[in-house]
Parts: structure tokens; sequence; C-alpha cells
């Protein structure tokens, strides 16, 4: 096996806004400690707002104004500083903070912080969203795709992941899209890069950089789906890999639009870069730690998931949803 070291953390405390680096920072079962305690709700539309189809988001970065403590997570979020694309500096313990944030996009919203996990009331959609994110037309516009470019491959996904998916804009008692950590590798950033400098890490948003010395391959995370690794002290199960949308080639400080992204994803990587991964021992990861591959075998590629959905979101999709409603109102 390559000698792995990790060489870059991320935390990002605003879903899809930038986030910080850090030096070591603690991991339990719901992810990256602090890792988007916060995010911006689309008032007008009533979900989870996300750069897919809101990329102004982007421009903004976001601190903690003070580490956070151990005890910080859903229902008990720190103070949080925005700074917006003109260099606006505002707190979110500052109300004017949903007046900015509504004015970057033209419509209203508000910045919320992670509820307790019982309360879903910031990440279930209606019951009209959650089918038309299930439209081909949609589809293609959150991955970047014209009309005759072929429909991602979802077949990775469970069935477990689509139902989650249908009901809320991400899971309960978190703010991230579909896992608690994701994990790249630099190697994966130079391969993909039609340039002798190799795409800017900030593009693909990931918790854990590392470094492999002597690689398998072009992107030799992707062998390690299915299999176990180990970082300091946390044990991480690898569960799938990281399906790109139009997020990585949008603008944001220091990065221009870069569309072509979308093109060395289809051909390179099918549109996949990275991995999702489950914490199976919580733990403290630190820059510089070794990074141990332990490979087990990847979930069935035979799950054709997305033409499933595809054909029967109106029926299938409509049912679970309009079954849940009833369940809640009861």
């Amino acid at each position: 096996m390559a000698d792995v070291v990790v060489s870059q953390l991320w935390r990002f405390p605003v879903k899809s806004m930038g986030g910080q680096r850090v030096d070591e920072v603690r991991v339990d079962r719901r992810g990256m400690h602090a890792d988007r305690l916060w995010a911006v709700r689309d008032v007008e539309k009533g979900v989870t707002a996300s750069a897919r189809r809101l990329p102004a988001l982007l421009g903004c970065t976001a601190a903690y104004a003070s580490d956070p403590g151990p005890d910080a997570g859903p229902g008990n979020v720190p103070e949080v500083t925005v700074t917006f694309p003109d260099g606006t500096e505002c707190s979110s313990s500052d109300d004017a903070v949903h007046g900015l944030l509504s004015d970057l996009a033209g419509r209203e919203m508000r910045l919320v912080a992670l509820p307790p996990v019982e309360d879903t009331s910031q990440h279930r959609m209606s019951m009209s969203d959650s089918l038309d994110n299930f439209r081909a037309s949609q589809v293609r516009k959150d991955f970047g795709l014209d009309d005759v470019e072929d429909l991602p491959d979802t077949s990775v996904f469970s069935t477990k992941d689509i139902i989650t998916l249908a009901r809320f804009s991400t899971p309960p008692g978190t703010f991230v899209d579909l896992a608690p950590v994701h994990l790249l590798s630099s190697t994966s950033l130079a391969s993909l890069s039609a340039a002798a400098e190799p795409y800017d890490v900030r593009r693909f948003r990931p918790n854990v950089l590392v470094d492999v010395n002597r690689p398998d391959g072009p992107y030799p995370e992707s062998s390690w789906v299915g299999g176990n690794v180990e970082i300091g002290s946390v044990a991480l199960r690898v569960t799938i890999p990281t399906i790109r949308c139009v997020v990585a080639t949008r603008s944001q400080p220091g990065l221009d639009v870069d569309r072509g992204i979308t093109r060395q994803l289809a051909d390179r990587t099918n549109r996949f870069l990275g991995v999702y991964a489950d914490v199976t021992r919580p733990g403290l990861i630190k820059v510089g730690d070794v990074v141990s591959v332990r490979s087990g075998t990847p979930p069935s590629a035979g799950r054709r998931v997305w033409s499933t959905v595809e054909k029967a979101a109106t029926r299938q999709v409509q049912r679970l949803l309009e079954a849940t409603v009833l369940r809640e109102k009861h």
C-alpha cells in the first residue's frame, strides 16, 4: 500500500460558503466537529440553500468567532462571522445578516443554526420541490449538463439514500449533503486537471485532503470504497464515491468560473471524484497523520437506482411523501 498522509483539514461553518483550514479536528459520528452547523434558508422556496442553485453563496466565507467548544453541535451552535463578497463582515448574532443574505440572493433568506436532531423543520421539503429534484431537466441543471449529455450514474446510492434525498434537503441532524466525512487526494486533483497545475482543492470542498506517495492509479481513493480507513485515532468506513455536481465549476474568491471541469469529470471519472465515509470510531485527526487503508468490497454497481426513480418519480416518490405527510399529521 502506498504511503498516505493528511495534508489539509477543512471545516465549513456555513453550508456552501468558504471554510477554514485547521491543523487538527475532533471527529464524531456526525462528522468533523463543528462542520456545517449553519446554513442559509431559502424562505421563498422553503429549502436549505445550496451553491448548486445559489452560486453567490460561494462568494462568502465563514469563520467561527472563537474555537467551538466540545459541546458544539445540533441545538448548540456557536457564533459565526460571515464575510460577504464586498468585504462586509456580519455576525450571526446580528439580525442584519439576514438582510445582507437576502440582498445577495435577490429574495428572502435567513441564516439558520442547526436545530436539535429531533427537529426536522430546517430539513423537510415540500412535495413539489422534492419531485422537481428528480426531474431530468433539473438534474441536468444541477450537474451543468446540456440536453444531449448522459444523466449521471447514481447507482452507487442506496435506496435509503434516495429516500432521504426525496424527503429532506439535507439529512436530519446535519447540513451536509449526504455523508459525515468527505475525503479527497491531491493525486486526484492533479489527474483531473488538463493543465500542469492541479485543481484548487477549494473547488471540491473535502474535509480531508491526503497526499499519496507512489499512488496505484490516477484516482487512488476510488479503490477504497467498501474499505476501512484509519487516520490518527479515527476509523472510517468508505461508503461511496463522491458524485460531482456543478458546484466545482462556480467562481469563488480567487477562483474564476471553469465550466471545463464538467467535461473533465465526465470524460475521466464518470463524474466522481473523492469518496464519502461514515465514522466507525470517533477520535482526533491532525495534519501529518498517516492514513492506513484496508481494502474491502465495493457496494454492488448493479443498483441502477436513477433510472428507476426517474421513470417512477411521480408515482413512487409521491406516494412515499404523501404517506409521510399523513403519518406526521397524525
